[in-house]
């Protein structure tokens, strides 16, 4: 094989992308700068005890593992920064208040997610550590929100949901780890003919509740049908009564999926997904993840979100190439003087060197540089 063939679904970014890549990474930090969130950055590289918390078989098949040669133990590429995050808050920061943070790196996964996924997402993300309160999941879903507007993506649209249902409804049935499989796949793709064969094995109230459950998407009507049919379950109706707050309070108008289970395995509480045009998943997954802490001996009330700016990217227009001006090779001093300030006032200056035009994709020589009088002065260049 040849040496540039890269792994499948591992590619190169060439210029004009990787500009716009990171000036989405620069606008959406700087949104979460604006809600008052501080910057950290995790190693890429960690022991797979602190990757992979409690025991997350999915995250565990998703990671690249290597032996430490200093050590001899495993250690893992991040598949998730938030576990990171988390680690970062309970022992190197360990506040007792609230604590909120953000990032952006890349994570690695040993399997794509879907078909033409990359396996090295930019995974940018925000969390709050230390409110338990709905106020910070109301927070976090805004964060998410006005961070793709300020990337210019007004056409999305939010799903909301909650982790604490399903696990209500399950409580005091003793299911095989079979049955508790199938149950989340029906859930997951929706498939009622699936749930409805599954009931036949399970007692009767709860085959009629995941019946039910599995068609539970649409508008807000669906919180007041669920409250209606989950009437005897307390733990959903106080899940439900969240999830209405939360939707009464969001900076737009939200759509409601009870039965979405995908995602990572470790929210506890209200999640969110925001869904764009021409994506065939969720662009942002968030929510309350309140177990994590414990692993790192400190449970503490988390709640947050994550997107991948390689998907992000894909879904703006082209940016026009940046406006440029063109200037000659040389030695004169005056010259480089010129050149100097240009760069220094913000203008990008290309010098051509002796032999070469300007092969560029990312810039656009709409000016140059000429000497007129013994004086370097900036004239427009006619590009029709």
């Amino acid at each position: 094989m040849a040496a540039w063939v890269l792994p499948d679904h591992i590619a190169d970014i060439l210029p004009s992308e990787a500009r716009h890549i990171e000036e989405l990474r620069r606008l959406c930090l700087d949104t979460a700068r604006g809600f008052g969130y501080e910057l950290v950055m995790p190693p890429l590289l960690e022991h797979t005890e602190s990757l992979l918390p409690g025991s997350n078989s999915a995250l565990d098949l998703q990671t690249f593992k290597m032996v430490d040669q200093l050590s001899g133990r495993t250690l893992g590429l991040r598949i998730d920064t938030t576990p990171q995050t988390a680690r970062i808050d309970a022992h190197l920061l360990n506040r007792q208040g609230v604590t909120r943070l953000c990032y952006c790196g890349p994570v690695v996964h040993t399997l794509p997610a879907s078909p033409y996924a990359t396996r090295e997402p930019l995974q940018m993300g925000a969390e709050i550590y230390g409110h338990d309160g709905l106020e910070a999941d109301l927070e976090i879903l805004q964060l998410a929100t006005q961070s793709l507007r300020a990337s210019h993506l007004t056409d999305f649209h939010v799903d909301l949901s909650h982790a604490r249902i399903l696990p209500a409804l399950l409580a005091g049935h003793a299911l095989t780890e079979g049955q508790h499989q199938s149950v989340t796949a029906a859930l997951t793709h929706k498939n009622i003919s699936a749930m409805r064969e599954l009931g036949k094995q399970l007692p009767s109230n709860l085959a009629q509740a995941l019946l039910a459950l599995v068609q539970m998407y649409g508008g807000l009507e669906v919180l007041t049908h669920a409250k209606t049919e989950f009437a005897a379950w307390p733990q959903v109706l106080k899940a439900l009564d969240e999830l209405t707050w939360l939707a009464g309070h969001a900076d737009q108008a939200v759509s409601i999926d009870l039965a979405d289970l995908r995602g990572y395995a470790y929210y506890s509480g209200p999640r969110f997904s925001i869904f764009a045009p021409d994506t065939s998943d969720a662009l942002v997954r968030g929510g309350r993840y309140d177990e994590i802490g414990a692993v790192f001996g400190r449970k503490r009330s988390a709640v947050g979100f994550s997107l991948d700016i390689k998907v992000l990217v894909g879904l703006l227009p082209h940016p026009q190439p940046q406006a440029a001006i063109r200037a000659p090779w040389s030695e004169d001093p005056s010259l480089s003087q010129t050149i100097a300030q240009l760069r220094a006032q913000g203008h990008t200056v290309v010098c051509l060197l002796p032999g070469h035009e300007s092969e560029v994709d990312e810039f656009h020589c709409d000016r140059e540089l000429i000497q007129h009088q013994g004086v370097w002065t900036v004239r427009s260049l006619n590009t029709n």
